[in-house]
């Protein structure tokens, strides 16, 4: 079985690794990694949310980071900042034994004085959302012109974030930079653009699991059920999971909203994201959930982009997605880190055929299964 020393990974990082539980290199793992040790390279990764993407570019990154040199070297953009926060957080980990690399997350929705204090420091990466790095290089509270390495993950979100403009800017900011590596669950048209402009022609492309970038280990399951029927189906399932804590996802705000008040009306542990939400607000919720106050998230496709939260059992389609992309974004909240989960879709019998759409489009197999009474 390989292991992350025989992708080529420094056996200090291999500690930090080991100390985190993390022994097996997952597929998009064992294809980058040795890749982007041996050169300088652009690439182009497909995969979806939770195949283990921050190891396959993080450790990579650390290696070309000269520690004794004080400037940033690399930049890893993220569409948010629970992503940006949580990328942050890996980097420490898998360098707790080796040479100190500083990283800073910065980003939207807390204040920008405090994040240009804490940039005075030494700071070898930097982990940021689109919008608030232009605000940081506008006021001159970040130089870029030693960054070797750029990282645009979870490309597409950013992209449907509205987020193309900034992109294009920033990686103009970075035109020196040896190596531009790019994560994304899908390759839209913006997507494209971005890699025609930006990225050599001579680029790497790995693409895991082929056209189907869904996990592999959730499964997906369908209940048929009427509209007036769903509420109470929802809470029956709840009840069954026992403490398994998972994500409920409605496609408006309004829904969301609602249906939190209604579980909570139930007695059971849940609350809701949504756009319109202040930051604070978002953060008490991520909080309460990320500390397992709560058992059920529920949040619109737009709140969600970025969660990630280890050990979800379940993700659930309180109503169906309008995209297939947003099916696999969603369903990426489960199954993390090579465990299993569920992905369970409340249908009405005039949606059946949506079913069969995305059976087709993504290439996986959902199995009906009956109400819990």
């Amino acid at each position: 079985m390989e292991n992350f020393k025989d992708l080529g990974v420094g056996r200090d990082f291999v500690k930090g690794l080991d100390d985190m539980k993390i022994f097996v290199p997952t597929d998009i793992q064992s294809q980058v990694i040795p890749l982007l040790l041996k050169t300088n390279t652009d690439l182009v990764g497909q995969a979806q949310t939770g195949t283990g993407k921050t190891a396959a570019y993080g450790l990579p990154l650390l290696h070309k980071i000269n520690p004794k040199k004080n400037a940033v070297q690399a930049l890893i953009l993220c569409p948010t900042r629970e992503l940006g926060q949580q990328v942050a957080k890996q980097l420490f980990k898998y360098t707790k034994y080796s040479d100190k690399i500083f990283t800073e997350a910065v980003y939207g929705g807390a204040p920008i004085d405090r994040q240009m204090a804490a940039l005075r420091r030494p700071t070898h990466i930097i982990v940021a959302t689109p919008g608030r790095l232009i605000d940081l290089v506008n006021k001159k509270a970040i130089d870029l012109s030693a960054v070797k390495t750029i990282v645009l993950d979870e490309a597409d979100e950013m992209l449907s974030m509205g987020f193309k403009k900034e992109l294009d800017q920033i990686l103009s900011f970075c035109s020196s930079a040896q190596n531009r590596w790019l994560f994304s669950a899908t390759i839209p048209n913006g997507i494209k653009q971005i890699i025609d402009k930006h990225m050599s022609p001579n680029a790497q492309k790995i693409e895991v699991s082929g056209r189907n970038v869904v996990n592999k280990k959730i499964e997906h399951q369908y209940i048929l059920v009427e509209e007036n029927d769903k509420l109470f189906a929802l809470i029956q399932f709840l009840k069954s999971e026992g403490d398994n804590r998972g994500m409920v996802f409605c496609k408006t705000k309004v829904a969301a909203q609602t249906l939190a008040k209604q579980l909570i009306a139930k007695n059971i542990p849940a609350d809701a994201i949504q756009g319109d939400m202040l930051q604070k607000e978002r953060d008490k919720v991520m909080r309460a959930f990320k500390n397992k106050n709560l058992q059920v998230l529920i949040a619109t496709d737009i709140a969600a982009r970025g969660i990630d939260i280890e050990g979800l059992s379940f993700v659930v389609h309180y109503q169906l997605p309008d995209k297939e992309e947003y099916y696999t974004h969603r369903s990426g909240r489960t199954a993390r880190a090579g465990k299993e989960g569920v992905s369970l879709c409340f249908v009405t019998p005039k949606e059946k055929k949506q079913i069969g759409f995305f059976q087709k489009a993504l290439g996986i197999g959902f199995k009906q299964i009956r109400q819990v009474k």
